[in-house]
């Protein structure tokens, strides 16, 4: 074997040492034995704990493992895969905690957390609220995402949430707190009743500690939703805040076309947690290339879900079309982009998260 001269200055590792002593398998493979978080291959973390919000509601504390960037922006999100009935299922969820998250209580560990919503059509989000128990192991995906908080932060801001919404705007507010730079804050949340508020004692407390932050609970059980129109008695100064904005998409459409109206559209950040979709086709036999898998789908499932269906393996990020984490080829046949209409034939690369089946296909993974 001959060694470049790099190879033959480099310094011999520990690592280097264990795997002349254990081949075949790698070194990760015996540490994943002496500590499943110690592994090169992926991002993985353990749930310490799982805290009931709501009902429907839970938010996970993760202890992230080897390779974990904790300096990440509030407001982003982060990918998790969770093993259940021999097949990985992932999804995104945001970071509620701020970056570089110690826990006094559990000996000044680094940790991050998101909060999850149940969602009726949901198995995964209703797997994480009811059934994970806390030890689990899971799949981390690094945290990405624009929808972020600024640095500085602009000196007035107004976030309008609703529902699990509120959970990429509670990493930014609990990183303005750490870092004691809430200037002028206004937070408008909305959730059919009380029971159903999320983070809603903190808001309060947020609230009463900080003359800066004002919280605007809204239940709309009681009112309805949230009327936009009511902003220039309420909040007067809303035309000078720069905006983030995280609900169901009928909310955000109101909230885009407020701020259009108004001349304003540069000031407003949106993120959605959904898929918009406008066009929903016929569907087909859809057939993942590299194992052989087959599915038959209806126009409205994307190729991702069709593949977690059949537990094809598949990368995924924001879900929503955003990311590009998914991005696989179309070998045969045509694929519909669900946002545009748009349709995708043999040798394009497409986002799997957001087209579905036109007609038979098969994909390249």
């Amino acid at each position: 074997m001959v060694h470049t001269a790099a190879e033959r200055t480099r310094p011999i590792t520990l690592r280097d040492i264990a795997a002349r002593f254990t081949t075949p398998l790698l070194p990760d493979d015996y540490l994943q034995l002496v500590n499943p978080l110690w592994s090169a291959r992926e991002l993985r973390g353990r749930i310490v704990e799982v805290r009931k919000e709501t009902a429907d509601s839970a938010t996970l504390v993760i202890k992230p493992g080897w390779g974990f960037d904790f300096g990440f922006t509030p407001g982003q999100y982060i990918g998790i895969g969770i093993r259940v009935d021999g097949r990985w299922h992932w999804r995104s969820y945001s970071l509620t905690c701020p970056p570089g998250w110690i826990d006094p209580v559990r000996h000044g560990e680094r940790l991050v957390s998101v909060t999850v919503k149940a969602m009726p059509e949901g198995f995964l989000s209703g797997h994480l609220v009811n059934g994970v128990p806390a030890g689990t192991i899971v799949r981390l995906a690094a945290p990405q995402g624009g929808f972020v908080l600024p640095e500085p932060p602009p000196a007035k801001m107004l976030f309008l949430t609703a529902g699990s919404g509120a959970t990429p705007i509670m990493g930014m507010l609990r990183t303005l707190r750490r870092r004691d730079t809430i200037s002028d804050v206004v937070h408008i949340h909305s959730a059919r009743t009380a029971d159903d508020m999320l983070f809603a004692a903190e808001l309060r407390e947020l609230d009463r500690q900080h003359p800066g932050f004002t919280s605007h609970l809204h239940f709309t059980g009681e009112r309805g939703r949230f009327d936009l129109t009511g902003l220039d008695h309420l909040y007067p100064d809303w035309r000078e805040r720069h905006v983030w904005a995280c609900g169901p998409l009928d909310m955000l459409a109101v909230i885009e076309t407020h701020w259009s109206a108004a001349g304003l559209a540069d000031r407003l950040h949106v993120e959605r947690f959904e898929l918009e979709r406008s066009e929903i086709g016929e569907g087909g036999l859809m057939t993942f290339a590299r194992t052989g898998q087959s599915i038959d789908t209806d126009g409205a499932t994307t190729v991702l879900e069709a593949a977690e269906r059949v537990g094809a393996s598949m990368s995924a990020g924001c879900r929503v079309g955003i990311c590009r984490t998914c991005v696989v080829t179309v070998t045969e046949g045509h694929v519909r982009d669900l946002r545009t209409g748009l349709e995708h034939q043999a040798g394009e690369q497409v986002q799997a998260c957001v087209c579905a089946a036109a007609g038979d296909c098969v994909i390249d993974a």
